[in-house]
């Protein structure tokens, strides 16, 4: 049974206020008697399902099935389960961007989870933002808590090749652009990107967050790469309910700073994306815990990259699902890790990790032989990036690493939109391509812009990457060397909107170095006017209270410790 404990438990939880505390139950419980519980079943306690079913969440499709599934392992422990509906966020149906609404969803989760009675919750999320925003949430309310994430989609043939979202999606849309692939084809390729219910079958965004919230202790160990549509994935989210019933520690005894430093090896490990960075500061945030990124330079330095997936790699999520998942990860980086980290079992990291498990080789490497000796990602300062940017390096060119361009400056992403395939765009490969105005203060709302595509002129002639910046996002299945989340950003008067066409910007990953080779008294006389700000509902409340990328772009009254007081 959930807390054993004198205080109420289950419906009488959290009590209407009429003033009249015995009024209150009486008037709740005539009420859940209405839809057919009986006073036995309403004397038991209660695990709350977040159901984030939706039909604009593709990525969400059987999230009704698995509602149904953790209400047996409810049921079967003893306890009541009650589903509630909160905010979903389905990736590419979501304008400006999803980021935009994470806090949103991440509010609505807090607060129904506290305001409605329930001992314990199994939130169930896995499109990219909704796993962050659930996490963020339950950190903040504190109640037990334990993710159950929808998993990835499997892959699907197209003329003898092996396609997954989304990795493939941007793979043969640069062939398109490049005229490589007629219509007719890139239509069929189109149907056959996404072929199953679940999230993208890469390490993107959502792939990555399912594996920190294993990594973090939040979710039932093995099942963060279980396939959407495997039998399996039933069988998860019958456990997560079972556990739900005697979840013992509250979020912020899970979430922790040696958790945290935990999931950020994984992150590197994995070559997990871009967008991780943001979430793991933001949930870290709602615990009172900063993430910084000269820590995560350090621990880049030394944590090498084992997983063999796209967009780095060459293999899907099934393949690590069937290579041992999350487990045989951990358990090459186990030198590496804190073992004393709690877990939403009651185990410690290290205690989890004394059961053997299978491991396949050709897709996890062992600790001593890694695709890469350092980690998958590395944060960049310097006068272009005061409070810093990420680089995905093992998604990049490595030939592009050292290097000084001349920026060709594109101001928002209408203007991208309009000028990158013209003729007369002035651009060579060895330019860098700048865009402004894309980040958490924009009117965009930092959406995945990052990923700049090649000038039409360019891609036809064969270049496949080139240098990019931006105070934007990118696609955790996207690929090139790409410079994302420069702090602070163009709309808020950093240095990135000071940037004008032909300026030198000189790039070092080595050095850690992203500098604008311009005199600071002639980017005085560049300083732009502030941003107009929005009149009413959430759009004002977002940009009143959203973070800069370095702080995950969390709403500061949201965090543990707010910055402004």
């Amino acid at each position: 049974m959930v807390r054993r404990m004198t205080t109420p438990h289950g419906i009488a939880r959290g009590l209407t206020n009429y003033g009249d505390p015995d009024f209150a139950l009486y008037l709740r419980r005539s009420f859940a008697r209405s839809m057919g519980y009986s006073l036995e079943m309403l004397k038991k306690p209660v695990v709350g399902i977040a159901d984030t079913a939706s039909g604009f969440n593709n990525c969400h499709r059987l999230v009704p099935e698995l509602v149904e599934a953790v209400k047996r392992g409810v049921l079967a422990a003893g306890g009541l389960p009650l589903e509630f509906p909160t905010v979903s966020l389905g990736e590419v149906f979501l304008s400006p961007t999803s980021l935009m609404y994470r806090n949103l969803m991440s509010i609505d989760t807090e607060e129904m989870i506290r305001a409605q009675p329930m001992d314990a919750v199994v939130l169930i999320g896995g499109c990219d933002k909704t796993v962050p925003a659930q996490l963020m949430g339950a950190v903040s309310a504190n109640v037990p808590a334990v993710q159950l994430v929808t998993g990835p989609m499997m892959t699907g043939p197209w003329r003898g090749e092996r396609l997954g979202a989304c990795t493939d999606c941007r793979r043969f849309w640069a062939r398109h652009r490049a005229g490589e692939l007629s219509k007719e084809e890139i239509d069929e390729v189109e149907g056959s990107l996404a072929t199953t219910a679940g999230t993208c079958a890469v390490m993107g965004t959502a792939s990555t967050m399912a594996c920190l919230a294993e990594a973090l202790g939040m979710m039932l160990p093995g099942t963060a790469a279980i396939p959407a549509v495997h039998a399996d994935r039933l069988r998860a989210a019958e456990a997560s309910g079972a556990l739900a019933m005697r979840l013992a520690l509250r979020p912020q005894e899970i979430v922790t700073e040696k958790s945290v430093e935990n999931a950020l090896r994984v992150l590197l490990a994995i070559g997990g994306s871009t967008n991780a960075v943001l979430h793991l500061a933001a949930i870290a945030g709602r615990a009172g815990i900063d993430l910084s990124l000269q820590r995560l330079n350090a621990l880049s330095d030394e944590t090498p990259v084992l997983v063999d997936l796209k967009p780095t790699g060459q293999h899907y999520m099934e393949d690590l699902f069937a290579a041992g998942g999350l487990g045989a990860v951990l358990r090459e980086l186990k030198p590496l890790l804190h073992l004393d980290a709690m877990t939403v079992t009651g185990e410690t990291l290290g205690e989890r990790l004394e059961r053997q498990g299978y491991v396949d080789h050709r897709v996890v490497r062992p600790l001593g032989e890694p695709i890469e000796k350092e980690g998958g990602l590395v944060a960049l300062f310097g006068s272009l990036a005061p409070r810093g940017a990420i680089l995905k390096r093992s998604a990049a060119d490595k030939r592009l690493f050292e290097r000084e361009g001349r920026a060709v400056v594109f101001t928002s992403l209408e203007d991208l939109s309009a000028r990158i395939d013209s003729p007369d765009l002035d651009v060579t490969p060895d330019d860098f391509l700048v865009l402004q105005n894309a980040g958490p203060m924009s009117p965009s709302g930092m959406p995945e812009a990052g990923y700049l595509p090649i000038p039409a002129k360019l891609a036809r002639a064969g270049v496949k990457d080139m240098v990019r910046l931006s105070d934007a996002r990118m696609s955790g299945t996207a690929y090139g060397t790409v410079v994302l989340h420069i702090a602070p950003d163009a709309a808020s008067g950093g240095p990135l909107g000071l940037v004008r066409n032909g300026d030198r910007i000189r790039l070092s990953v080595r050095e850690r170095r992203l500098d604008l080779l311009v005199s600071p008294e002639e980017l005085a006389r560049r300083k732009s006017e502030l941003r107009p700000r929005p009149k009413r509902g959430y759009a004002r409340l977002y940009w009143d209270e959203v973070l800069q990328a370095d702080q995950g772009c969390d709403f500061d009254f949201l965090r543990l410790r707010p910055t402004r007081g």
